[in-house]
């Protein structure tokens, strides 16, 4: 079969004949319609994701769309290594599918499912939000931000505040229901001032997709903002500003803030996959929209290597 195969640490993968898998006791062959490239999948290639066992080559892609044996429609996540979703077939698990509905087409089931599913998740999982509830989106203009903001109203906040820093996106985020746009661009000051009003008019769940000096900045308002008996849930979700972040521990134990992540690992894999058809079943309701680029299987190395793309790239395969 064909696949997108990656050979080593820091290699794009290349569509060449793969071995054809075999689906094993309590698994099932997908036949693969498309599977998107994210950030996830580029982590894994690379080698630096901690999700990864070290075993080159593997097939790319952790999720997608496709068709069961039996002609179900689903949405697939986490084939068996060295499988991957990047490919006409992939093994996977029974219980790591989920059906898809007619109204959902291949593509953009696949351009929604890895970045929707972090913010549905983070939400519903590990903040536990309630409707009537204020988010703040910190990194709100790459494909995951912008979708947690529409996945917040969606959810019923009371209020969405959205921080990034492409203007032409920044613009385009009230469209999609934020209430209030914070430029990371502006200086220092003039942030602290922004992130210090934000929390004095109450913020609960902060998702950050950031990490970095603006979760430091947010995470200092969080703490100092009064009454310091408030629950606030920071949601730690991508690390795109840097991976460390030094915090003074003053800031924990003096306010009620709650420090969490999310991702592979904090939540079991069962209810990521039903996070993801949760969301993937309300997209049309919650008329959750995300800029798609569709991509042959033949074309996925320079797909790969344009890492500017500000669509999501979707490898359409079946």
């Amino acid at each position: 079969m064909k696949a997108a195969v990656v050979t080593g640490a820091g290699q794009p993968p290349i569509c060449i004949e793969y071995d054809e898998p075999e689906a094993a006791p309590g698994e099932v062959l997908v036949y693969v319609r498309a599977a998107a490239i994210s950030q996830l999948v580029r982590a894994r290639a690379s080698g630096q994701h901690y999700s990864f066992d070290g075993q080159y080559p593997f097939v790319a892609g952790v999720d997608g769309t496709g068709v069961l044996g039996d002609g179900r429609r689903v949405y697939f996540a986490m084939p068996r290594a060295p499988f991957g979703a990047i490919a006409e077939r992939a093994p996977v698990r029974e219980e790591f599918c989920v059906p898809l509905s007619d109204q959902l087409d291949d593509i953009r089931a696949a351009a929604l499912a890895n970045p929707g599913m972090s913010s549905w998740m983070a939400l519903r999982e590990r903040a536990r939000m309630q409707p009537g509830e204020t988010v703040l989106v910190n990194g709100a203009t790459g494909s995951s931000g912008q979708l947690a903001v529409q996945i917040a109203r969606h959810m019923g906040a009371r209020r969405v505040i959205a921080t990034g820093r492409n203007p032409a996106v920044l613009a385009r985020l009230k469209s999609l229901g934020a209430d209030e746009i914070i430029s990371l661009t502006d200086d220092t000051q003039a942030l602290k001032v922004q992130f210090d009003t934000a929390f004095a008019q109450g913020v609960d769940v902060i998702l950050d997709y950031l990490w970095g000096p603006s979760a430091k900045a947010i995470l200092s308002a969080a703490t100092h903002a009064r009454p310091a008996a408030t629950r606030r849930r920071f949601v730690q979700i991508g690390s795109i500003s840097g991976a460390e972040l030094a915090l003074p521990g003053g800031w924990l134990r003096s306010s009620a803030i709650e420090l969490m992540g999310s991702g592979i690992g904090s939540v079991s894999m069962p209810r990521m996959i039903a996070s993801v058809g949760e969301m993937l079943a309300a997209a049309d309701d919650a008329g959750l929209e995300i800029v798609t680029e569709a991509v042959p299987l033949a074309d996925i190395s320079a797909a790969w290597a344009d890492t500017d793309a500000r669509a999501r790239q979707v490898i359409a395969i079946g």
